[in-house]
C-alpha cells in the first residue's frame, strides 16, 4: 500500500493546482508522476520535467489536442485511491463535521500516522 509522504491542506473550493504549487518543491526523487486530470497544466508538467520527473498525467477534455501518456503506469493510480480509501475510514475526516481547520487538519495526520504503521 502506498503511503501518504506529504500533504497540503487547502480550503475545499481550491483547485488541484494550488496544493500542486505548494508541494513543487518539496517532492521526493521518483521517475513518474502519477496524477489525474485536476493536474492537466503546461506550468506543471514543465516544473516536474524540469525536477526529472515524467508526468503520467491524461489530459483534460477540454484540452483541444490529446495527451500521450502511459497508460499501463496509470491504472496502477489506483494504489493511490486506495490510500484515500483507507482514510475515509477515518470518518471525522471525511465527513468534514471537523468545522475547525485545525482540528481537520490533526485528524488526518492521526489516520496517516496509523496508516503509516498498518
Amino acid at each position: 500500500m502506498e503511503r501518504l509522504r506529504r500533504f497540503f491542506m487547502t480550503a475545499g473550493q481550491s483547485s488541484d493546482y494550488t496544493g500542486a504549487a505548494a508541494l513543487l518543491d518539496s517532492l521526493p526523487m521518483a521517475q513518474w508522476m502519477l496524477a489525474d486530470r485536476g493536474y492537466d497544466a503546461d506550468w506543471f508538467r514543465d516544473a516536474l520535467e524540469a525536477k526529472g520527473i515524467k508526468p503520467c498525467i491524461p489530459g483534460r477534455k477540454s484540452r483541444g489536442k490529446p495527451l500521450k501518456y502511459d497508460k499501463r503506469k496509470y491504472k496502477r493510480r489506483n494504489r493511490i485511491e486506495i490510500m484515500f480509501g483507507v482514510l475515509k475510514d477515518w470518518r471525522s475526516a471525511v465527513t468534514h463535521n471537523d468545522r475547525c481547520p485545525t482540528v481537520f487538519l490533526s485528524a488526518i495526520c492521526l489516520g496517516a500516522a496509523v496508516i503509516f504503521w498498518l
